[in-house]
């Protein structure tokens, strides 16, 4: 299977996925802290007012209300950056939604080094606090497909949801007819074994057009629960793999794969590919992605 990168687009697919939640279940309420204008929940705000909850730039009492009323009945939706999801509000996370019984869900937008701000709002190392909260379900989309199927997902697991989200225009590599949201290999036969997540998968596609034909990508959305046993039959096929992700190599992907190759013995060796032990400079993501290495020239280099 072979994904051309970025061969489409689509409006805010997040908005779409979340008004389509809110018309079948009467459940589901929103919480936004003062970026719903940033965060593409406006349209379900204004077709269900009396379920969307504006709590102001108050993070840890948006997660604090969202378990409150998680405990009483309601699926709730709280929305907001993946740094104020996590570093400012990661005490009333895990207090308030990840113990249980629980099934809330946090939507970050902003994740890795999508802002053009410096550490104040880079989320790169939300996806390693996550997967430390016991229960804690964490998804990190590659595009839209995956971003609208990760709503459902979310809706259908037994405890609370991290998704990474992603805003306004968005790119679409997966066919969304019949998708299902799991681990699975877009491109197959080279000899080099890239794992990715997230935006990951996107950079590793643009680095594999550099590799003529040399790359395979194994394509993971879902870091927990990890699908152990897709990766290592996929890690068994080479002697190096290495992973891609918009996240600190400590923690995330990288340090997942690691732990599954390990738990199982295997002598695959995993190179990591990331934002390395120190924080990203600020500026466009393409600037960022030059200066560490994470464009397609970077990736293939390290690789080949």
């Amino acid at each position: 299977m072979t994904v051309a990168v970025q061969s489409a687009t689509v409006d805010a697919p997040f908005a779409t996925a979340l008004l389509e939640l809110g018309r079948r279940r009467e459940d589901v309420v929103v919480l936004s802290a003062d970026l719903s204008k940033y965060t593409d929940v406006l349209p379900f705000a204004e077709e269900f007012p009396d379920r969307f909850f504006q709590v102001g730039m108050a993070e840890a009492n948006m997660m604090g209300i969202a378990g409150g009323l998680a405990k009483t009945g309601f699926l709730p939706i709280a929305v907001t950056y993946g740094v104020f999801a996590t570093r400012r509000a990661y005490d009333q996370v895990a207090m308030a939604l990840s113990t249980g019984p629980s099934r809330g869900i946090v939507v970050a937008f902003l994740p890795g080094i999508t802002t053009p701000f410096k550490a104040t709002h880079q989320a790169i190392d939300d996806l390693a606090l996550m997967r430390a909260l016991p229960g804690m379900t964490v998804i990190d989309p590659a595009d839209a497909t995956e971003l609208s199927a990760a709503v459902e997902f979310a809706v259908a697991a037994a405890g609370p949801v991290y998704i990474r989200g992603m805003r306004a225009v968005v790119p679409r590599l997966f066919d969304p007819a019949r998708f299902e949201l799991r681990a699975r290999e877009v491109l197959t036969g080279g000899e080099i074994g890239l794992i990715s997540t997230g935006l990951g998968c996107q950079w590793a596609l643009e680095a594999a057009e550099l590799l003529d034909g040399r790359a395979s990508l194994l394509h993971v959305p879902v870091l927990k629960p990890l699908d152990v046993d897709a990766v290592c039959t996929y890690c068994a096929r080479f002697d190096v793999v290495t992973t891609v992700e918009n996240h600190s190599i400590a923690g995330g992907l990288g340090t997942a794969v690691s732990e599954a190759v390990a738990g199982r013995g295997m002598p695959t060796r995993v190179r990591r590919l990331g934002v390395p032990d120190r924080w990203a400079p600020a500026g466009s993501l393409d600037y960022i992605r030059r200066e560490l290495a994470l464009d397609a020239a970077g990736i293939a280099e390290a690789v080949r």
